[in-house]
Order: structure tokens, then sequence, then C-alpha cells
């Protein structure tokens, strides 16, 4: 659905920096913007458009899409933290583009944030976004979206360690036993696991319990979405329609 912005504000709620910063990029003419039309030159900071999902805008020769919400996909590399703050690695946020890290909020926080966490050495699918509906709808163990994982151990394991984790294991800091929603060994010393709840180191805590440690770890599937082949570690992309339809339906 179409709403009018002057093109100052456009640039804004995208994350180009502050109403000055963006009033000066449209006055310089750096700024294009396609309706539909191609891409028309704007450089009057009270010029009204007619923006929706999805629209082509250029800014300093960069061609952008106008998103009212980012939904955001990203191929998490290994040696990486998702914290604004690492302590010893570098940030996931550090391989989005500024416009991704500075879109405003209401809140304090600014820029998308990442759904759930994945520790320094874990790789895979990771998605942010600056919708804290949508963050809740993933994150919250209550809505018990699956997350499905690959993993690898140190020594080999066996079918008794797949029972045991179907079954529950205990945890150091939790008397309730925790399951996991399915499991099964792709070898001896891999294994296929999914969880719909997200603690703290969990998927190796759970191994940890069963006497096995963790040497890799890989997030390939959240709820009916999966990875896929096409992103390279450090990449990412925003989510289709589609794609967040299948994220959002009820499990």
């Amino acid at each position: 659905m179409a709403q009018p912005l002057t093109v100052p504000e456009l640039l804004f709620t995208q994350g180009f920096g502050t109403r000055r910063i963006c009033a000066g990029l449209v006055q310089q003419g750096l700024v294009g913007i396609d309706t539909g039309h191609g891409l028309h030159t704007h450089t009057q900071t009270d010029a009204m458009v007619d923006v929706f999902d999805g629209m082509p805008f250029m800014v300093q020769g960069v061609l952008w899409q106008y998103h009212t919400k980012a939904y955001v996909l990203m191929h998490k590399p290994a040696g990486t933290e998702c914290s604004h703050k690492p302590s010893a690695w570098p940030s996931v946020y550090s391989l989005l583009p500024a416009p991704l890290r500075q879109r405003p909020a209401k809140t304090g926080l600014q820029g998308v944030q990442a759904v759930g966490r994945l520790d320094q050495d874990t790789t895979g699918m990771l998605l942010l976004s600056d919708d804290g509906q949508f963050i809740h709808r993933m994150s919250s163990p209550k809505h018990h979206v699956p997350k499905l994982y690959e993993l690898s151990t140190e020594d080999a394991m066996d079918e008794q360690v797949v029972h045991k984790l179907l079954q529950g294991v205990v945890l150091n800091d939790d008397p309730q036993p925790v399951k996991a929603a399915a499991c099964c060994l792709t070898d001896s010393h891999s294994m296929q696991l999914t969880l719909t709840e997200g603690k703290y180191h969990q998927v190796k805590r759970m191994l940890a319990a069963t006497g096995h440690k963790v040497v890799k770890l890989h997030r390939a599937r959240i709820g009916e979405m999966g990875l896929g082949d096409d992103l390279a570690p450090g990449k990412w992309r925003w989510l289709t329609s589609d794609e967040l339809a299948a994220l959002t339906r009820k499990h």
C-alpha cells in the first residue's frame, strides 16, 4: 500500500542519516526514485512521492529498495558475534550496510536486530529485523518455532545418544529436562537436531550432557525456511514476501 512521503523522509526511514543529512543528499542531486516510470532525480526537499514496499531508489549511485520494515537473512560466518558491542570477535552487524544499521526506531535501539543469537563459532541462518513483533514471534519459546541444527562431535555417537536427546537431558542450571523436537544421526560423528526453544549454548550443553563435545555447529533451517546454497558466508539479502509468510505461519 503506497504512502506519501517527502524524499528526505523516505531516506530517513531507510536509515540514510538524520533528516538534515537526508535533505542534503536530495539538494545535491544524489537521490533518484523509480515510482514505475524509471529513475528520476529529485532535488526539491518538499517533493512528495508515493512510496511502496520494493520501490527502487538510488542514493549516490547505489540502488536500494524501500521497505516499511526490514526483514533480512544473513549467512553468519564463524568468528563473528551477534552483538553490537562484541567482546573478542567482529560483530555480525559490521557485515551489513550502514542504512540497515541506522534505520530509526521508536525505542532506544536503532537499526535491525538479530533474532536470537548464535555463538561466535556457530555458522548458518541468522534473521535480522527492526520489527519487534516479528523478532518476538521468531524467538519466543511460547511460539515453538523449530530450528534445525547440523552438528559434528569430537567422538562417535550412537542411537543411544539420539534416544537421550529425544527423551530429555538435564542441563546444569535447569532442573527440568530439555528435549529435542527431532534428532537423527547422519553419520557416526554428525547429527541433525531440531529445537523449539533457545537457551544459552543449548545445543552444545545438550550434547555435553550425553558425554559429547560439539566441534562444529551450523543452523540450517528456521521454521519452514532453509538457508539454501545461494548465500555465501558473510552475505545477506532481503527476505521475500513468500519467505516471510512461511516464517510467520503458525506451527
